[in-house]
């Protein structure tokens, strides 16, 4: 297979895993998409600060 070929077969599964969007597209679609999961970024925080009071209260435990 010639380099060549090869480009013209990384395009074409570049584009289809784009689904026909351009870079640029793909780009902002998924920037979009990260800022309206707002719900879910607070509950990682949330899923977090359970953890770290946990891990904090073990400490003090072992500490004692």
């Amino acid at each position: 297979m010639s380099d060549k070929e090869i480009d013209n077969d990384a395009e074409r599964m570049l584009q289809a895993a784009l689904g026909g969007m351009t870079a640029t597209e793909a780009l902002i679609a998924q920037t979009r998409a990260e800022r309206e999961d707002v719900a879910g970024r607070a509950a990682a925080i949330a899923k977090n600060r359970e953890r770290a009071l946990r891990l904090l209260e073990a400490l003090e435990k072992s500490g004692d």
